[in-house]
């Protein structure tokens, strides 16, 4: 951004007004003054509590000079008052500050020595009326008090305003002091003259003024960038963005990734100059890009499970504790997500948790467990994965879609770009900063990229991310739940591959709470079902759509999604001792059933069951037991989280699924795995090439199947006990 108070051009003055004009003004400026000094000193609540005079008194001994008043406290006290500070800010703000100034000096009399000089005093505003969306702006609101919410995303430094500065006469050498500088973005303009009389000595040239540094008032202001929130874009449309400019008090309120509704007057400043490349399609002259003077913040700190700034009515907090108490609450969730989607209701009640989420913990070395449950699903397309997701996105309170092959590791995470205006470096947030205390649901999760996979670890467990990018070091929350789904390597899941299917490390599985394989099994009796669901779907969908749910027991897309923003809210339960015991006792059953596996197989497995899955089903038992807004985690939550782990995570591990990249087979698979291996070492001579043909013809003939054949060759060349050139044929060679 420009400093602002130096920029040439011509400067027009009337030295010479009217003095009758000057004195109506300063007896309306006096009056004005006084309305406002009266409000800040009568107002009171019905309990005649003198708010603003307590507030007041209490920040300036504070050290905080500034004040938040509410316009409705202002319209209800004088509203003809409120009305003027609505449709005319610049203009009657300062006369506010003025009166909180001349009131700051009544009521903390008598002060300390030193300390006669009174502060000045910031009011900041706050309202309750109805926000509007940054595309409602229009030319006829500008120099207005407007309320729009949004998301910051981008922050500069702070730096210094001039308010007042002194110029000097290169010339002559005299002094103009305490020449006013208008607040916001606009800068002063210098003087093209010097009127001194020179009584004899020749005329001072054009542009003589300098400013003096040392003699000018200076404010600390930010300038922010605000996008409108996500779920307030039409489809196919950009976000728009609007810049914002806040001073003293209101700077490093708010970091990237934040959602405030901000009040602000809707100003307008020069563009910026038109280059020569550029001449043959100049701007018209006139025309001025508009930013918001910020004069007052409501930041949404709640973070996660926070609301959507939806109103909360009695009756329907009652209707929420109603439906928590209901016994069936867990079943009636997962019916009504995504209901024209046939069948998965184990993926359902695992979306459901996801939605609701566990209980973050903050520890007393300042740690944290994150309490969101990260879900992804693999396998076949045709499934309707990307159905789910798009759900998903609907239905939470803060949802974020995005796709695998187009989203960067900066988009997902957060950027650093040079500001045009000013040449700095400023940081964007990405989609897991945007989503903060919602879901990001990323789709083609495969088709990304390795790096930038990596570059969501941190995002997922730590649920920050790490910023060291042109000397800017910082930290971002992401505290999102992810909601991924992918396709095998094959496009299609193929049994006879194994674990070929999968490319994904297991530092990225292992981040994830569930993982569940989703197949298209060729079944007549289920496939039948499915045409008939798909049938009727697509033959009453207008009607559906007019008529709202039409399953029994199924609630309604708003109602379900303002219950998931309440409970997130309301509750945050811990697991009970008797709980607690099951599950450690169930753990500590899983862990030596792997210690055992692994001694009779004689070959250690990556099981993952580890500190990391069991902390996974903790969180899947506290969601389930803030369905029902229970403090506590009973025996019966435990049991349906360790049984949805099971037909998750532990299903398709077990089945071999994940074996190549978890280390999971079943005992009898790893027996003939080890007993072809074991064969293959023996038979073939170290440094010899042999034909991939004729290792699987061989055994083939001893009647192994070809499936395991080709997954101790994979798992050896895994290990860097067989290299293989490609040629027409391809070559083994054993170490």
């Amino acid at each position: 951004m420009m400093s602002g108070f130096d920029n040439q051009g011509i400067f027009y003055s009337d030295n010479f007004g009217s003095e009758g004009v000057q004195e109506d003004g300063q007896a309306n400026r006096i009056a004005v003054q006084r309305r406002f000094k009266d409000f800040l000193r009568k107002f009171h609540d019905a309990n005649f509590t003198y708010k603003y005079r307590d507030d007041l008194k209490r920040h300036y001994n504070l050290g905080q000079f500034w004040l938040d008043v509410s316009l409705d406290d202002l319209a209800s006290f004088d509203e003809d008052l409120a009305d003027k500070l609505k449709k005319n800010p610049t203009e009657f703000l300062p006369f506010f500050e003025n009166a909180a100034k001349e009131m700051a000096d009544e009521v903390t009399r008598p002060r300390p020595e030193g300390e006669e000089e009174v502060e000045d005093i910031q009011i900041m505003l706050s309202s309750e009326a109805n926000p509007i969306s940054i595309r409602n702006l229009k030319s006829d609101q500008v120099s207005r008090l407007v309320k729009i919410p949004g998301i910051v995303i981008a922050a500069s430094a702070i730096r210094a305003k001039a308010t007042k500065i002194t110029i000097q006469c290169r010339s002559c050498r005299n002094f103009i002091p305490n020449l006013s500088v208008k607040p916001g973005l606009e800068g002063y303009t210098m003087p093209r003259k010097c009127n001194t009389d020179q009584a004899g000595r020749p005329s001072c040239p054009l542009d003589p003024y300098f400013i003096v540094p040392d003699k000018c008032k200076c404010v600390d202001f930010q300038v922010l960038k605000l996008q409108e929130s996500p779920e307030a874009v039409p489809n196919g449309e950009l976000p728009r963005h609007i810049q914002l400019y806040c001073d003293r008090y209101l700077c490093e309120r708010v970091v990237p990734g934040n959602r405030v509704t901000i009040i602000g007057v809707y100003a307008i400043k020069k563009m910026a100059p038109v280059s020569k490349r550029s001449r043959s399609d100049k701007v018209a002259v006139g025309t001025r890009n508009p930013y918001i003077r910020v004069v007052g913040f409501e930041v949404d700190t709640e973070g996660p499970g926070r609301s959507s700034g939806l109103p909360l009515l009695a009756e329907e907090e009652e209707e929420f504790r109603q439906l928590a108490a209901n016994p069936n609450v867990y079943e009636l969730i997962a019916k009504s997500i995504a209901p024209s989607i046939y069948g998965s209701i184990d993926i359902k009640k695992a979306i459901a948790c996801l939605l609701i989420g566990g209980s973050r913990k903050r520890m007393p070395d300042g740690l944290t467990r994150r309490g969101d449950i990260n879900l992804l699903l693999l396998g076949d397309p045709g499934t309707a994965k990307s159905q789910l997701l798009k759900f998903v996105e609907k239905v939470s309170p803060i949802g974020v879609y995005t796709s695998g092959k187009g989203s960067s590791a900066a988009g997902l995470t957060a950027s650093v770009i040079r500001d045009p205006a000013s040449r700095s470096f400023v940081m964007e947030g990405g989609a897991m900063v945007l989503a903060d205390g919602g879901v990001v649901c990323i789709d083609e999760f495969d088709k990304m990229r390795e790096d930038d996979r990596v570059a969501i670890h941190e995002a997922m467990e730590q649920q920050t991310i790490s910023i060291a990018k042109a000397g800017i070091t910082t930290t971002l929350n992401s505290r999102a739940s992810v909601l991924a789904a992918a396709n095998s390597v094959f496009g299609r899941w193929d049994d006879t591959k194994g674990d070929d299917n999968i490319d994904f490390m297991p530092t990225i599985l292992s981040r994830f709470d569930m993982i569940f394989i989703v197949k298209d099994e060729h079944d007549e009796d289920k496939d039948m079902r499915l045409a008939k669901h798909v049938m009727n779907v697509h033959m009453t969908a207008q009607g559906m759509a007019q008529q709202g749910p039409t399953q029994e027991g199924e609630l309604p897309l708003n109602f379900l999604k303002k219950f998931i923003s309440y409970v997130r809210n309301k509750c945050g339960p811990r697991v009970s001792e008797a709980a607690a015991e099951k599950l450690k006792n169930r753990y500590v059953l899983m862990r030596s059933g792997a210690r055992e596996h692994e001694r009779e197989t004689d070959k250690k497995t990556n099981i993952p069951i580890t500190v990391r899955q069991l902390e996974a089903i903790i969180r899947i038992t506290e969601s389930l037991a803030k369905m029902q807004l229970k403090p506590f985690a009973s025996e019966a939550h435990v049991d349906e989280a360790l049984r949805l782990f099971q037909v998750s995570t532990l299903d398709a591990a077990r089945t071999g699924n994940l074996s190549g990249v978890e280390g999971f087979t079943t005992q009898e698979d790893q027996e003939e795995l080890n007993r072809i291996e074991k064969q293959l070492k023996h038979r073939f001579a170290i440094g010899s090439q042999v034909s991939e043909h004729c290792i699987i013809q061989d055994f083939l003939r001893q009647k192994y199947p070809e499936r395991s054949i080709y997954k101790v060759l994979h798992l050896m060349m895994r290990r860097g006990e067989i290299q293989y050139r490609m040629q027409r044929k391809m070559l083994y060679r054993l170490k």
